[in-house]
């Protein structure tokens, strides 16, 4: 009787050690994996680029204190042999602090294309470039639409892996 209580104490505590072991387990990679998502989180949230005038805000790293805009056009032509210029709209090209002539690094273009224009250009009634396909869309408030370009990091610049990781964490937000 005796070695029968035993037994089964036994296996309640070897049971209750398991499933201690477990739950240590278990709350060890959970707290891991939450510093490391509010790491990346810290990372890619540090400095905003703002924009008022269309209504967006953009998320940077550290790395990109200092950064500049410079503003420029898109054009949009004609299909077929015409290419005629019938659409065009602003990007905005965030620059890395680094880039200089001599040594330039990977902007980040965002295309600002009105509702329409977007509608248009989804309708493939005029292209944008070369590339067989057309531009991302990054986001959209109710006046515009903000997109990537198809081929913008076709030379693979300096810094267009950073980039690419920027744009993974969706930094564009529309207001």
């Amino acid at each position: 009787m005796k070695t029968l209580i035993q037994g089964k104490k036994l296996k309640v505590l070897l049971i209750a050690l398991i499933v201690v072991g477990l739950g240590i387990v278990v709350y060890g990679i959970s707290g891991i994996l939450i510093k490391n998502k509010s790491a990346d989180k810290k990372s890619l949230s540090i400095i905003e680029y703002r924009n008022s005038q269309y209504g967006f805000s953009f998320s940077l790293p550290e790395s990109w204190k200092g950064y500049s805009i410079v503003e420029d056009k898109w054009e949009g032509s004609t299909l077929g042999s015409g290419n005629v210029t019938v659409e065009q709209g602003p990007i905005i090209l965030i620059r890395h602090p680094q880039w200089t002539s001599a040594n330039p690094r990977q902007d980040i273009p965002i295309m600002i294309f009105s509702l329409d224009q977007w509608s248009s250009l989804q309708l493939e009634k005029f292209h944008i470039g070369a590339a067989p396909i057309g531009p991302n869309e990054l986001g959209r408030n109710s006046n515009y639409v903000f997109a990537l370009p198809a081929r913008y990091n076709y030379a693979f610049p300096t810094g267009f892996e950073e980039v690419e990781q920027i744009l993974e964490n969706n930094p564009l937000q529309a207001f």
